[in-house]
């Protein structure tokens, strides 16, 4: 009979044996999670360092560019500053000699403004106005006797202003070599990479350099420069206009003096005429209207007679059906029909003849009105000749003596020259 064979050794129980088995997979899970937790950070870590690290270089590299653009950007003011300040330089030199040139006055346009304001004194009416003209002819008067005192005084203005204008300039070309300088730097800077051969570990690197300035100090300056520049070649500009001014004052019989005067005078005679065209077209509406009004009186007459006639009608039938006998003398409906129209007629009768009253009063505030037109239109014709006449005599001021022959002679009147058909009407109403 076989016998069972037991192996020697300790046993252990079904539950030890389920316990080890369930501890062994509960480590190897833990064991994997932990692994899995660390592979998981050093990606997270690998990822972010290199994403910081891109980015980093990116925002540096961006904020290289826009450094450069900033410094660009001063660089073409201060380019522009300095070209124009070598323009205003050039310009206020130009302006000064003129000045130095023109030291003389002339006595023929305080005779011409005399002249002038004689000339004037012959407007009538509501054209006698202290106008702009008249207070520039007084103030040509006034502006002569003043000219070689105020060429002096620019003159001096003008050196004073031409060393302040040099010495700014020395302080923007020195600016501006600075930031020539500094955008080739950042540029070499922007152009390095990772694979550029001549990158290197430096000692220090993030030092602060002696004599560095703030942002905010390097934005100062260069502000402070060009606002400087500005300000100077604006004074400048003020100076070079108001020696411009007192120049041609005296330049050529006053020159700006002659042309603020004659553009008043042509401004004046603009006025005129638009003041004369306006009042033409006035005359021509009103003269228009007086016609229609006319006509328009006359088919009120018309319809007046006619509804008088229509009335008539309706008493003659009205008074014709009383003679009806007996009962057959009844107010039927062509009885209140006949009676409505004599009330509509009258009422009718009475809004023409109140209209036609108005239309007739309206006429005679035309005609009224009419005269005054024409009366205004003769005045400023008048004013208009005798201000082609100022300007004619003006060319004084630009012709030469033995060359100037008027336009517009005084006494008869008449011209050298071909004139506008308003310009003819004029003189035809003078």
């Amino acid at each position: 009979m076989a016998t069972l064979s037991v192996k020697p050794g300790q046993r252990f129980q079904l539950p030890d044996w389920h316990t080890n088995n369930y501890l062994l997979s509960t480590n190897a899970q833990l064991q994997r999670d932990a692994s899995h937790q660390i592979r998981q950070e050093a990606r997270v870590l690998r990822n972010e360092s290199n994403n910081q690290t891109i980015w980093d270089e990116h925002d540096n590299r961006t904020r290289l560019a826009e450094r450069i653009d900033t410094v660009n950007r001063w660089k073409e003011m201060l380019d522009k500053c300095l070209t124009d300040l070598d323009a205003e330089i050039d310009a206020l030199t130009q302006m000064k000699e003129s000045a130095e040139q023109n030291l003389q006055a002339k006595n023929l346009p305080l005779d011409v403004a005399i002249e002038c304001l004689t000339l004037r004194e012959s407007r009538r009416d509501i054209d006698v106005v202290k106008d702009p003209v008249e207070d520039e002819l007084h103030k040509e008067v006034e502006v002569i006797e003043a000219t070689k005192k105020a060429l002096q005084q620019r003159i001096s203005q003008a050196f004073e202003q031409l060393c302040l204008l040099q010495e700014v300039r020395q302080q923007l070309h020195s600016d501006h070599r600075g930031k020539m300088e500094t955008l080739e730097i950042d540029r070499g800077c922007l152009s390095l990479n990772l694979k550029s051969p001549n990158i290197s570990l430096k000692v220090d690197p993030t030092r602060v350099p002696d004599g560095s300035t703030t942002l905010q100090q390097w934005d100062n300056f260069s502000q402070f420069n060009k606002d400087r520049a500005e300000a100077e070649m604006k004074a400048a500009r003020e100076l070079r206009e108001a020696i411009a001014l007192t120049i041609a004052e005296t330049n050529n019989e006053l020159e700006a003096q002659r042309v603020a005067m004659e553009f008043a005078f042509r401004k004046r005679l603009r006025e005129m005429e638009k003041v004369y065209s306006e009042l033409k077209w006035q005359e021509k509406n009103t003269l228009e209207e007086i016609a229609e009004l006319q006509e328009d009186i006359r088919h009120l007459e018309e319809d007046l007679r006619r509804k008088f006639l229509s009335l008539k009608l309706s008493h003659t039938r009205l008074e014709a059906r009383t003679y009806r006998p007996n009962v057959e003398l009844c107010r039927d409906q062509a009885q209140y029909g006949l009676t409505d129209e004599v009330h509509q007629l009258q009422a009718t009768i009475a809004a023409l003849k109140q209209k036609l009253a108005q239309a007739q009063d309206a006429l005679d505030a035309l005609y009224k009105h009419l005269a005054r037109l024409q009366a205004d239109i003769a005045c400023k014709a008048n004013s208009m000749l005798l201000d082609t006449k100022c300007m004619d005599t003006r060319r004084k001021l630009t012709v030469p003596a033995e060359k100037f022959v008027p336009e517009v002679d005084t006494f008869t009147r008449t011209t050298n020259r071909t004139l506008s058909p308003l310009k003819s009407c004029q003189l035809e109403l003078a």
